[in-house]
């Protein structure tokens, strides 16, 4: 059901070809009220920010080739922007939406209207808020179904159920960044996890609300289910069932059935479930994954209820129990994100580009930078310095004046600097866990770097975690565009021992990878979207320390491969 703020409308249909088959596109019509919100959670009320007095907020529904318009309206006392992650925004990226990246934000009292058309995508994706941390409650669901001449590549689901698993915090989120930004050291854990905005009945004052899915016997469903939880990979699992897996980040993949799914923050993954067990209530049950050991981490498990009907509801026991791994099942995890393949027969399927033009070795992972603190204070990072992170090292800053895509579009100068590296300037054993506390590797400099690249350059990045503070797992994702994985690994990736394992028949597309803890992935596409691409961790922690770069990808020889100018009311920083 649309709020009291949505509309949708189809607009036209158009006949194409002599074969009379009729082809449907619609423009779906939104508005987004981003207001405050006071909710009830874990025994105490709360003030969070929102989208239409939902948490999470509305569910967006469109099929390929639909054109989406939502106008936000910035009822909030916060700068505001909306991303709609893993859009590809084809020749549309003002659209984008990572604040000072590719627009300005949204200043309270004002509005901007998000216009794109969605081209070549199926699946699930969803929008969150990408100014500091407001995403932890401003998020929701972005489905694009096939076009209605088109099915499934999978056997038709009786129904559909977007299942959105979030963290929440007994605090102001902005607050509890604002903290860690000022003292330099790690920022306060969340205290749960939520199912559809809902803890669940494992914690205190939060049975009457649990999320709760009805089925029938013998039916198929598919579960949409996306991590949205700002700083925690995530176990997934319905008790006594076992799920096949249908696509991943809005990319179809060879149906692969799992008793667990792993997720990293900003990933989705679509799963079958067959109602097919005896009768009864069942636990669906999410809680983190925790690569890095010694971390602290929120350890708690949110619930939903799978209920089956049976005509006697209201006379069931308590559910079965979702027996999750324990949170540092690191065998469970890589089985997970590295077993998924790409469904070559899939509708947009595209193969693995050859000829690389543009080669990368991208370290990623923990820094330090000065304290900065008045009277030269020590801040709560090792050697009293202030927590950060870097790739390539180079801590990653937000400019103020002007968003980079601007300053890209219009040639301005003083915005940033075209000088990101494609290797780390200083080669060294990057996970042997010796250099952990080398100060000479620890110390990095906050910048605004980009890189640009030719209009249709086939890119290759290997992306390396390190052990510089502690190996960790680094959820990165590329705006944009979406990318083959072509392989994952442990250790220091060496390309005369390693380049065997590549896939490049079928492998599996993304647009968030999971970087494992002390190892590698390796990822390829075709840069043939001009304009400027957020390239990122998507752990807020990590980012909010720099853990981020910019890919700037110069226009193409035509019309269809130029970026055409900011719409008119295109937001302003100042």
């Amino acid at each position: 059901m649309l709020s009291d703020y949505s509309h949708l409308s189809v607009v036209f249909f158009l006949l194409l070809s002599g074969f009379s088959s009729i082809v449907s596109s619609a423009i779906v019509e939104h508005d987004f009220h981003v207001e405050n919100l006071r909710v009830r959670r874990l025994c105490e009320e709360r003030v969070i920010t929102a989208v239409n007095g939902r948490f999470p907020g509305p569910t967006i529904h469109v099929h390929e080739g639909d054109t989406l318009v939502v106008t936000v309206h910035n009822d909030s006392p916060y700068n505001i922007s909306i991303h709609w992650h893993g859009i590809l925004q084809k020749l549309s990226g003002w659209a984008d939406g990572p604040a000072y990246v590719s627009q300005c934000p949204i200043r309270p009292g004002n509005k901007y209207v998000y216009r794109f058309t969605i081209k070549d995508q199926e699946g699930t994706l969803w929008w969150h808020a990408h100014v500091k941390w407001l995403r932890a409650t401003v998020y929701g669901a972005l489905i694009i179904k096939p076009d209605p001449n088109r099915k499934y590549p999978f056997p038709e689901p009786h129904g559909e159920f977007p299942i959105l698993i979030g963290e929440w915090w007994n605090a102001d989120v902005l607050e509890v960044e604002s903290w860690a930004l000022a003292v330099g050291g790690a920022p306060n854990i969340s205290d749960a996890f939520t199912m559809n905005g809902q803890p669940g009945d494992l914690y205190d004052c939060s049975s009457n609300e649990t999320y709760n899915l009805w089925v029938e016997h013998g039916r198929r469903y598919l579960l949409r289910v996306i991590n949205s939880a700002l700083n925690n990979q995530l176990f997934f699992k319905v008790a006594g069932h076992t799920l096949t897996v249908v696509a991943i980040d809005a990319s179809y993949t060879n149906p692969y059935k799992a008793d667990v799914l792993v997720l990293s923050p900003g990933q989705t993954v679509d799963a079958l479930l067959h109602a097919d067990r005896r009768p009864g209530r069942y636990y669906m049950a999410a809680a983190a994954y925790v690569s890095a050991g010694g971390s602290s981490y929120d350890a708690t498990t949110t619930t939903g209820i799978l209920n089956y009907y049976s005509g006697s509801e209201k006379k069931r026991g308590s559910p079965k129990a979702a027996i999750l791994p324990n949170a540092n099942d690191l065998a469970t995890a890589s089985k997970f994100y590295t077993n998924l393949t790409g469904l070559v027969t899939a509708p947009f399927w595209e193969p693995v580009p050859t000829g690389v033009d543009e080669h990368f070795l991208i370290t990623v992972g923990y820094s330090l930078t000065a304290c900065g603190l008045p009277g030269n204070e020590s801040c709560a990072g090792n050697y009293g310095l202030r927590l950060a992170a870097s790739m390539n090292d180079a801590s990653f800053q937000l400019p103020t004046q002007l968003s980079i895509l601007e300053a890209f579009f219009r040639s301005v100068e003083g915005v940033y600097t075209a000088d990101f590296p494609n290797y780390p300037p200083v080669r060294f054993d990057y996970t042997n866990p010796n250099v952990s506390l080398d100060l000479s590797l620890l110390l990095t400099t906050k910048s605004t770097e980009v890189k640009k690249v030719r209009y249709g350059s086939v890119i290759e990045m290997v992306l390396q975690d390190t052990a510089l503070l502690g190996t960790d797992h680094h959820p990165i994702h590329l705006h944009g565009f979406n990318f083959h994985i072509l392989a994952q690994g442990y250790g220091n990736y060496d390309p005369s021992l390693d380049a065997h394992k590549l896939n490049f028949e079928n492998p599996q597309i993304r647009n968030t990878v999971a970087v494992p803890i002390g190892g590698w992935a390796v990822i390829r596409f075709r840069a043939n979207n001009p304009g400027v691409w957020f390239l990122h961790c998507h752990l807020d922690t990590h980012l909010s320390w720099g853990l981020a770069a910019v890919l700037a990808v110069e226009n193409g020889p035509d019309k269809e491969s130029t970026l055409p100018p900011p719409p008119s009311d295109f937001p302003k920083c100042r």
